[in-house]
């Protein structure tokens, strides 16, 4: 019997090439070699020869002047074509536009992507006064109807371990931070089929969430987002009979018609 053996390769370099490039995504100013070099605890001469490479290909731009590096268009024209790639979106954008057409609030479609939520489309609502982010936002997984919609979807001994290694933030007087309270809510999506979130994540702002069941795409919801003011109580039950037959509608879509090869 031929026994083969399992290497792995972690590609240090190519880890520490992404690090630098998610800290200058996230950074409100450009960063020098010794900005990076503190935050990643790596000498000096080997964020500089990363970012040399990175230059080179058009992922990072460098002022000549400051001698200091932001995120290239390379990085940009990247982004754009695997967002224009992602088939979730275009089966879920028209029934996201009739939810939105329904209930008159800015409606969202997100995945589970590690320890957070990404935003993957976004249907705005026409109001003057709306809550809204572009695609592609990152958004904490551990607070709101979003989070526990996606972790409702996963193994609980999974979905636990994860609020246990996160852990629970007070966002507004109103958020849940007894890790027993917030996974009894997360079981609760899987009989309800919806979560709502009653200004746990901002003041003033109410959602309502439900998860599109696939069995094979990464964690995905749709969500509904409005002020409280907007998004009251008539409109809020409207909402979450509305969401369902949207999230069932898009499950259905993602089953029948492409046997669930979704990319995200």
């Amino acid at each position: 019997m031929n026994v083969m053996k399992k290497i792995t390769y972690s590609a240090p370099s190519v880890k520490k090439a992404f690090r630098i490039l998610d800290i200058l995504s996230n950074s409100p100013t450009s960063l020098g070699v010794t900005d990076l070099s503190k935050q990643l605890k790596i000498g000096k001469s080997t964020v500089l020869g990363i970012t040399t490479a990175l230059e080179e290909l058009g992922l990072l731009v460098r002022d000549p002047v400051q001698k200091k590096y932001r995120v290239g268009y390379t990085l940009l024209e990247l982004g754009r074509k695997a967002h224009t790639k992602m088939e979730l979106k275009e089966i879920a954008r028209r029934s996201m536009e009739h939810l939105m057409a329904k209930v008159g609030e800015t409606c969202f479609l997100g995945v589970l992507n590690g320890d957070h939520v990404t935003i993957v489309d976004v249907v705005e609502s026409p109001n003057e006064m709306k809550i809204t982010s572009p695609p592609g936002t990152r958004l904490p997984l551990l607070v709101g109807a979003t989070g526990r919609v996606l972790l409702a979807q996963l193994d609980p001994e999974k979905a636990q371990q994860m609020v246990q290694k996160i852990g629970l933030k007070r966002y507004t007087s109103k958020s849940m931070v007894d890790p027993k309270q917030f996974l009894k809510e997360v079981w609760k999506v899987k009989e309800k089929g919806y979560a709502i979130d009653q200004e746990e994540y901002i003041l003033g702002v109410r959602a309502v969430a439900a998860p599109i069941q696939t069995a094979t795409l990464p964690p995905a919801a749709i969500w509904v987002v409005g002020f409280t003011s907007t998004l009251n109580d008539k409109k809020l039950g409207i909402a979450i009979g509305e969401i369902q037959k949207t999230v069932q509608e898009i499950s259905e879509s993602i089953k029948t018609g492409l046997n669930g090869g979704i990319v995200v």
